[in-house]
């Protein structure tokens, strides 16, 4: 019979990670506090990401966030650097979850949110990590062990990031004046009123589409791209028609001589599209098997918005 005490162990972890949370509300101070008023004020989204461990607790946040009144959304460290920045707008605030603060794939978010002025916080255990050091505000984890030991595995980390996160989305709440009846208005039906929802409740409305046409140069037609900032720009003809769209994928197979080209001889044509009726749930099914992040929204075939795969995971559609 073995001797191994798993009540003894499951016991030690609680008590190594309360103690955890306890040392990092003594802690809590004006940092946090910057933090609130940084997200408070801002006219955007918190966009909140993260790599491995730290990209679920970063998913988990935005979720929270969401639901309860402050606009947010998850972005994927590593996707980011593969077209997903575009989805990051000047008006957002980025959070971005790293326990060392030294995860390379953070480094393009990092740039981006210089570049353009955005407000970084870094939820993160090393204030002088390259994470730390960028950081607008530095949301500081306590200093603790993970419960693992030696085996160093996120365990303490992770439950730190997870209270952070909760302790920012209830300070926001309060500070907004966030009530039950306007928790429901984010939960009309739970997943049922979530699957229920249509096309035109999430689209991005006709003005904030990216559109040019088929004789547009290339040079142009990446200037509305990197402008719109969804990662596509849709082609339509001289009737108003959706006939094609530029995505990256298209941009990679034409790179040579690209500047040169039309987006006539650059999209891909007869592109997938949706209605405004049609369910946000039959939009996600359609890129998911298309393996697509963007659908344009027609009437007879012509673009009234456009729909991102993360406007249909925000809502909890998926």
């Amino acid at each position: 019979m073995s001797t191994f005490d798993s009540i003894a162990a499951g016991r030690r972890v609680l008590h190594a990670e309360g103690q955890a949370l306890h040392q990092m509300a003594d802690e809590l101070g004006e940092d946090f506090a910057r933090a609130v008023e940084i997200v408070f004020a801002a006219r955007g989204r918190v966009v909140c990401t993260g790599i491995g461990k730290s990209g679920h607790v970063a998913r988990k946040i935005a979720a929270t966030l969401a639901s309860t009144g402050t606009p947010a959304m998850f972005v994927h460290a590593a996707e980011a650097s593969h077209g997903d920045l575009g989805m990051v707008g000047s008006d957002d605030v980025v959070l971005a979850l790293s326990k060392s603060g030294e995860v390379r794939e953070l480094s393009d978010i990092i740039a981006y949110s210089h570049r353009f002025d955005i407000p970084l916080l870094g939820m993160t255990g090393n204030p002088g990590s390259a994470l730390g050091k960028a950081s607008t505000v530095v949301l500081k984890l306590a200093d603790a062990a993970e419960a693992t030991g030696e085996l160093n595995a996120p365990t303490t980390s992770t439950t730190l990031q997870i209270a952070l996160g909760d302790a920012l989305a209830v300070a926001l709440l309060e500070r907004r004046g966030f009530t039950p009846k306007d928790f429901h208005v984010f939960h009309p039906g739970g997943k049922l009123g979530a699957m229920l929802r249509t096309v035109g409740d999430l689209m991005h409305k006709l003005e904030e589409a990216p559109l040019t046409g088929l004789a547009t140069a290339m040079p142009d037609a990446l200037k509305v791209m990197t402008e719109r900032r969804l990662g596509v720009v849709g082609v339509v003809d001289g009737d108003g028609r959706l006939v094609g769209v530029v995505t990256d994928g298209d941009l990679r197979r034409n790179f040579d001589g690209l500047a040169g080209k039309t987006t006539g001889e650059v999209m891909t044509r007869n592109p997938k599209a949706v209605t405004a009726g049609s369910l946000a749930a039959d939009a996600a099914r359609i890129m998911n098997e298309s393996r697509i992040t963007v659908l344009f929204v027609v009437d007879d075939g012509k673009p009234v918005g456009v729909l991102h795969v993360h406007d249909v995971l925000g809502a909890g559609v998926v």
